[in-house]
């Protein structure tokens, strides 16, 4: 059965080209994934079709309001029989990291919140939100683009998605490893050659020189990286 992935926004239309293009397309025309977007305004509760309100107690900006995102994942769940996990996209939320994105590819259905504004009024996160993923340290307009990148990371991860599986383990942070560099013709550009060893049709010395190069790269870019622990630690979340 295929992966069912509903998205909850106010602007829906930033979704139209992103769900047909590319890997997310071919893994949707494919039947691998699903994705369905609900316009949160729909489920106003006024005929102006207010969605938000200034927060109590003062402050800048405006907050979600809880009936209409209440009722629009009320009503996408009575959509499909599997309940569906529900995601909220927020700063405060658990950092997307391939590790993550390998574990939501073994849930059944994905519902993702996509804000915008101040932020969610607080029930909302403590009574309808299952989970919080942040794309990490910085501030963004709305939570569409997070929720791309959420769909984007898990959807290549679904067997076949990506045509070539094996391709998978060999990408950055699969490893806990940036990728090695790569290279394709010409032979020679401006003087910069394709290095010698890469011609030389033994693959196992190539196999060994990409994974020193991976082990170089990421101890030169991302060092951090080699000194993670490999399960989630939910104290290193970002508050």
């Amino acid at each position: 059965m295929a992966l069912r992935i509903d998205i909850l926004t106010l602007f829906p239309e930033l979704f139209e080209a992103f769900r047909t293009t590319s890997i997310v397309g071919r893994a949707a025309s494919s039947g691998l994934v699903e994705i369905h977007v609900t316009n949160i305004r729909d489920f106003a509760t006024d005929r102006y079709g207010s969605v938000d309100d200034t927060p109590f107690g003062g402050g800048p900006g405006m907050v979600l309001k809880c009936e209409p995102v209440f009722a629009a994942v009320e009503h996408v769940r009575n959509q499909d029989a599997r309940p569906g996990t529900v995601i909220m996209m927020t700063p405060q939320g658990r950092p997307l990291r391939q590790d993550l994105a390998g574990e939501l590819t073994t849930e059944q259905r994905l519902i993702l919140l996509a804000g915008h504004y101040e932020g969610f009024d607080e029930r909302i996160r403590e009574h309808l939100v299952d989970m919080e993923i942040s794309l990490g340290d910085f501030v963004l307009s709305g939570g569409e683009i997070a929720a791309m990148a959420v769909i984007d990371a898990v959807v290549r991860l679904l067997p076949g998605a990506l045509g070539k599986d094996e391709s998978i383990h060999e990408e950055s942070f699969q490893q806990r490893l940036l990728e090695y560099p790569h290279y394709t013709r010409p032979r020679e550009f401006r003087g910069w050659a394709v290095p010698e060893i890469l011609l030389s049709g033994d693959h196992g010395r190539i196999a060994a020189w990409r994974a020193e190069q991976a082990r170089q790269r990421t101890r030169t870019r991302r060092p951090d990286l080699l000194h993670e622990p490999d399960n989630h630690d939910p104290t290193n979340d970002t508050d």
